[in-house]
């Protein structure tokens, strides 16, 4: 691939960066604290692209006047033949071209956001903080499913006390038909995603399909049980209202790194 086609894929990867990055599309790839540096990075491209491409132009043009001024000092039938070498020209495979191809996916086709397939393939995340922030006052609060899951099993519900909580997350069945809300919580990325899992009890709507979104109303119980794939800790809780709601525009929880 020749300089002018690497600065038109350099410039196509740069807007690919920067429409992702202005737009809700990141969020199914990366952490929403790392937009700023999506955005710097499709600036840096799309500079590097324009640098290589006026590097070319200028370059073409220092060749041209080189040419001419050749072709001046230079007998007829030397001319004719310098034009004749420099006009072979070896063509790069337009195959190439088709690694563009994935830029246009990315475009405009957003990947799904990791459900409960995955959740109940892979064994629940959940990890000992360390340390607690304080929570508002308020009641009914609402609180991060995965901030949920942590306080409920290594502070004992201490800071969750008997006020009213309100979690969303999507659903998830086990075998046995057992329903879990979940989040995929990132580290970094999707790639690295993975789910952290609160178990319901109490009164829970009799139809219940996987990766819908549900946002629950109730409070902390003590109740857990143990995740089947790895022998971690599932806290339950205790339901008193289950409304629908959309997928939000973040489907990823990154309260367990903060």
């Amino acid at each position: 691939m020749n300089r002018q086609a690497q600065a038109a894929v350099l410039f196509l990867v740069g807007a690919a960066l920067l429409h992702a990055g202005f737009t809700n599309l990141y969020l199914r790839y990366v952490k929403a604290g790392l937009q700023p540096l999506l955005l710097l990075s499709g600036a840096v491209l799309i500079v590097a692209a324009l640098a290589t491409a006026w590097y070319e132009w200028r370059r073409a043009r220092m060749e041209k006047a080189q040419a001419e001024a050749h072709a001046e000092a230079h007998t007829e039938t030397e001319t004719h033949e310098g034009a004749a070498h420099e006009g072979h020209v070896h063509r790069e495979p337009r195959i190439a071209w088709l690694l563009v191809l994935p830029l246009f996916a990315l475009i405009l086709v957003a990947p799904p956001a990791l459900g409960s397939y995955s959740a109940v393939r892979t064994g629940t995340a959940i990890q000992q903080p360390y340390g607690l922030s304080k929570l508002p006052a308020s009641n009914p609060l609402t609180i991060g499913l995965v901030d949920y899951a942590t306080r409920a099993v290594y502070d004992h519900g201490h800071s969750l006390g008997t006020r009213q909580l309100k979690v969303t997350g999507f659903i998830a069945l086990d075998k046995s038909g057992s329903p879990y809300l979940v989040r995929m919580a990132l580290n970094c990325c999707a790639a690295d995603a993975q789910p952290v899992k609160i178990a319901l009890t109490g009164k829970i709507p009799p139809v219940l399909q996987p990766d819908n979104w549900l946002e629950v109303t109730g409070t902390y119980t003590a109740k857990q049980t143990k995740d089947p794939i790895n022998n971690r800790p599932i806290p339950y809780f205790q339901v008193t209202l289950a409304k629908p709601v959309p997928t939000p525009k973040d489907p990823y929880d990154e309260s367990w790194n903060q």
